[in-house]
């Protein structure tokens, strides 16, 4: 599998990322360990985490992906070939979004004894806290570089005057700069990413790993009227992607999907790989059949008219 360098870091990922958000939560420990065998088995080194992930479900505290990771990695020894991502900053019951120094120092060695490591690749300030400067959550990265425990800093959920902001005091401050964003983006949410942030990610080498590359499944195809929202646990959050624009985009993936004897859903995470700026995007998997389907979308190649007919669509 062909690796792409992850902005001006010296990590190098496949082009599809895998989304450890099911682990803990619509895959049990056996099948997340079924999954990331396969995932990796063909060629593909990137995991992508929370600490967060996945305190919404009842029973659930938060880090139950990151230990089933941990446990993962440290039955199979392979700790030196998979590239780790996780995130800082989500409500883990302190009652807000959290980039405090003290907080932010706590919670990498909560994330790294249940990651079973050392060292986190890649360490993401999960969202936005506008108490706290960006000084002080930069600082404390730098903290985190220093004494080994994180090789990376980045950033999920930043708008381009955040993301400016955030660069510029590390700049001027002599501080850690955020080397990665992770931003919403896919063909039917495009409009947060292409304009300002992208070309902002573009000017300053950052390497972009998007997220929700399926719009929640929507984008599989498998959603076509509000009777298909049962289908499974994420199936109220693609309620607003059933109107005349989303049917147009499924349309457009039927066409291009039948050309290519692809899935939907490998043409619209194709799509993202494709776009300028973009390193690789994040999916989720809950079957081997489907780790299968994103490595062949991870291999996919989309001609100029594919990728025009469906941008053409999502207008």
């Amino acid at each position: 599998m062909q690796k792409r360098r992850l902005g001006q870091t010296d990590l190098s990922i496949a082009p599809l990322v895998l989304g450890g958000n099911v682990f803990g939560w619509t895959a049990d420990e056996k099948t997340s360990f079924d999954l990331l065998d396969r995932f990796v088995g063909a060629g593909l080194n990137a995991i992508d985490t929370a600490d967060a992930y996945s305190r919404w479900v009842l029973g659930n505290k938060g880090g139950e992906s990151e230990t089933i990771i941990g446990k993962w990695m440290k039955s199979r020894g392979n700790r030196d070939k998979v590239v780790v991502i996780t995130k800082v900053g989500s409500d883990m019951g302190q009652g807000r979004k959290d980039l405090s120094a003290a907080y932010v120092e706590k919670a990498i060695d909560a994330s790294l004894k249940r990651l079973q490591t050392d060292v986190v690749d890649l360490y993401l300030s999960h969202w936005p806290d506008p108490t706290t400067p960006y000084e002080e959550t930069l600082g404390a990265y730098q903290k985190l570089l220093a004494k080994g425990k994180i090789r990376y800093v980045g950033a999920s959920n930043l708008d381009a005057g955040q993301l400016r902001a955030a660069l510029d005091v590390a700049s001027l401050r002599g501080l850690p700069r955020y080397a990665v964003l992770q931003p919403e983006y896919n063909l039917y949410d495009r409009a947060s990413f292409d304009g300002p942030l992208r070309d902002l990610c573009t000017a300053e080498d950052l390497g972009v790993i998007s997220y929700f590359g399926l719009a929640k499944g929507f984008l599989s195809g498998k959603y076509r009227s509000e009777a298909d929202l049962g289908k499974s646990a994420r199936g109220d959050g693609v309620k607003r992607y059933l109107n005349a624009r989303g049917m147009r985009i499924l349309a457009a993936l039927d066409a291009v999907s039948a050309r290519h004897s692809a899935k939907q859903a490998e043409v619209a995470l194709g799509w993202v790989i494709a776009r300028p700026g973009v390193t690789a995007p994040i999916a989720s998997a809950t079957t081997l059949d489907q780790v299968d389907s994103l490595v062949h979308a991870a291999s996919l190649k989309l001609s100029p008219d594919d990728i025009a007919e469906l941008d053409s669509a999502s207008a």
